[in-house]
């Protein structure tokens, strides 16, 4: 069993982003179900079909349609972890460093095609990262926050804009401002 993040992570991680530990906080209860692994210790993950698609120029959608498709479709991600991985390690079958590009990653659900974005050299150093440690993958998320600019939106909670660049246009969906809004202040923040 993969250690959990503890209170002394998310001070790091507010530190780096000088933001409150509860604007951390907020993007882990939103973005997670409060861990980064699966039962056997990989990590959580989400394939999306659309990336892969992107990354492989459609060469899989004939005969995978479930898996490489053109347009973002929610109704064909597997509904449990087991069902996720595999569609996953159908991807990898197929084309692994596409598939670990276009697989969101971890507690914070970070794209692998932002792999240099947050330091990382390859897709691969990225993925070994992602498996190492909640820690390290709250890590990840901070870098991406940072390097996004994103963090300075989440110290002033401006959670639609931080909700924009994180999670992306749709959103508003998903209500996924109002949620951080709600984690934020059961967290202890003050703004």
């Amino acid at each position: 069993m993969k250690e959990a993040l503890t209170e002394k992570d998310f001070i790091t991680a507010a530190s780096l982003l000088n933001c409150e530990v509860a604007a951390v906080k907020a993007v882990d209860e939103v973005e997670s179900s409060g861990k980064g692994f699966c039962p056997d210790d990989f990590p959580i993950i989400r394939f999306e079909g659309h990336v892969f698609y992107r990354y492989t120029s459609g060469a899989y959608s004939i005969g995978y349609p479930n898996i490489c498709h053109e347009k973002w479709d929610p109704k064909l991600n597997g509904k449990t972890w087991g069902e996720e991985r595999v569609r996953f390690n159908t991807a990898v079958s197929l084309n692994k460093n596409a598939a670990f590009m276009s697989t969101s990653w971890g507690r914070f659900q970070v794209m692998g095609f932002n792999f240099s974005l947050v330091g990382c050299t390859t897709i691969q150093q990225f993925v070994n990262a992602m498996c190492r440690s909640e820690a390290e993958q709250l890590n990840l998320a901070c870098q991406y926050i940072l390097h996004t600019r994103l963090d300075r939106a989440l110290r002033e909670g401006r959670f639609e804009d931080f909700a924009d660049g994180y999670n992306g246009p749709g959103w508003r969906r998903n209500d996924y401002a109002g949620k951080l809004k709600r984690a934020y202040k059961r967290n202890g923040g003050i703004l």
